[in-house]
């Protein structure tokens, strides 16, 4: 091991140089430029620390089950080998990773290729449309406090999805992403890239999943320690929305339920643009999700929205950060979290409103269903406020159903369980609601409803 790069084993874990050089070799054909990022990534890695206690940017989490320990880059995997699921939509186009590689692709219609619109793997995007690709992946700053597992994906990222809409251009229908984790201590660090230039429009459906084999014996017992592998997930998205662009943006995070997953976004909008960003969480032993929205022009409109089912003991910890730049901007964060049985959550977001973001018009707000007593649930929304002329909210609340609307669903036949369920549905619709396309919106419904199955 290089003198340089060298660290202890706790701080890099099973991700030596060693291992960070044989990943070097499998993309050696990729732009100069990037494999200058990797190195550079991998050093910022290993120099830096474990979060420890006193990390605000960890508060209540449990960051004494962080481990790097253990994992391996996984070996390929085909689509024929996998519990592969469908997103049962109809879709623009379809690409399926899993570890790291193309199992499935379905071409965009030729229409939409002779309008430029692009969509393809990582890897195809930066040899091909190289200075795109250079402008919009990873280009905004790690703040909010996983700096470390962000260095991290960047040094091993192999390979994911890149989806490009040139200026005028709408897909009418969403572009479907799937990411696949296969096999125990797999470890996995999928991305995808989202680019709309001026007055674009698109949606995308992204799926995070981990799958076993086809011969996998699936009739065990769904709380046993070994029945869901252990892997760790460290991925990514970029959405870039150019003046007057559209992006309507889904992630649904099924990933085994003995699973370590740390996600980031982060999203750029420009002048008069709109994202609207959406992320199920459903999946994962421990589950940290930060999202980064940047308002960088007059007009510029940001929709953050989550969904949570916790259950057992999973811990979700979810992080946001809006910061209008520039004036007449407006953002809307609604985090919605069900909780169940001994599960946890924390949300810890931040308004910035910058000097000259005057006119700002900025909401957070993140609310609880206690679904049991023994259920955790921890919220720290905040505001920094640089200028004079705006309008900014924040709150978070934690309830239990009301015990009348429980009796009233049980005394007519309604078992508690189910009873819940529709309670739950009832809380999650102000959420669902908010996306347009009826199929994405029953796939997430579907997921939701299996999570009441288990």
């Amino acid at each position: 091991m290089s003198s340089t790069l060298s660290a202890p084993t706790s701080v890099v874990g099973s991700f030596t140089e060693t291992a960070f050089q044989a990943h070097l070799a499998r993309v050696a054909h990729l732009p100069a430029w990037w494999l200058e990022r990797k190195r550079a990534a991998y050093a910022r890695f290993a120099a830096l620390p474990m979060p420890k206690r006193t990390d605000e940017g960890w508060r209540f989490s449990n960051y004494g089950a962080l481990t790097l320990d253990g994992f391996s880059l996984p070996a390929p995997v085909k689509l024929a080998d996998l519990r592969h699921a469908a997103l049962d939509i109809t879709g623009a186009g379809t690409l399926v990773l899993a570890n790291h590689r193309v199992a499935l692709a379905e071409a965009l219609p030729a229409d939409l290729v002779q309008r430029g619109v692009i969509f393809d793997t990582l890897q195809n995007a930066l040899l091909k449309h190289g200075e795109l690709v250079r402008e919009h992946l990873l280009t905004q700053p790690s703040k909010l406090g996983s700096e470390k597992f962000a260095a991290l994906h960047e040094a091993f990222l192999e390979d994911g999805a890149f989806i490009y809409v040139p200026k005028n251009v709408e897909v009418p229908l969403p572009i479907g992403v799937f990411h696949y984790a296969a096999g125990a201590n797999a470890a996995a660090f999928p991305h995808t890239l989202v680019v709309a230039d001026e007055n674009a429009k698109v949606t995308v459906a992204d799926f995070f999943r981990s799958s076993e084999t086809v011969g996998a014996d699936l009739r065990r017992d769904p709380n046993a320690a070994d029945s869901a592998p252990r892997q760790l997930i460290v991925g990514g998205n970029d959405l870039f929305a150019g003046h007057g662009a559209q992006i309507t943006y889904v992630a649904m995070q099924d990933w085994s339920r003995d699973a370590l997953s740390l996600q980031f976004n982060a999203t750029v909008a420009r002048r008069d643009a709109r994202v609207l960003s959406l992320n199920l969480h459903a999946g994962a032993r421990q589950a940290r999700h930060e999202s980064f929205s940047q308002l960088q022009a007059p007009g510029a409109h940001s929709e953050m929205l989550a969904l949570t089912i916790a259950r057992d003991t999973q811990e979700f910890d979810q992080r946001t950060l809006q910061i209008h730049q520039a004036p007449n901007t407006s953002s809307n964060l609604l985090y919605k979290n069900a909780l169940l049985d001994q599960a946890k959550t924390i949300f810890s977001g931040l308004i910035v409103v910058d000097p000259d973001a005057q006119k700002t018009d900025a909401y957070q707000s993140n609310r609880n269903l206690m679904l049991s007593d023994d259920a955790e649930a921890h919220s720290l929304p905040g505001l920094e406020i640089q200028a004079n002329d705006v309008r900014c909210t924040h709150g978070a609340t934690s309830a239990r159903i009301p015990a009348e609307q429980e009796f009233y669903l049980q005394s007519r036949g309604i078992a508690k369980a189910q009873a819940d369920e529709l309670l739950v549905f009832g809380f999650f619709e102000e959420v669902l609601g908010k996306i347009e396309n009826e199929q994405l919106h029953d796939k997430l419904s579907e997921i939701i409803r299996s999570k009441f199955k288990e």
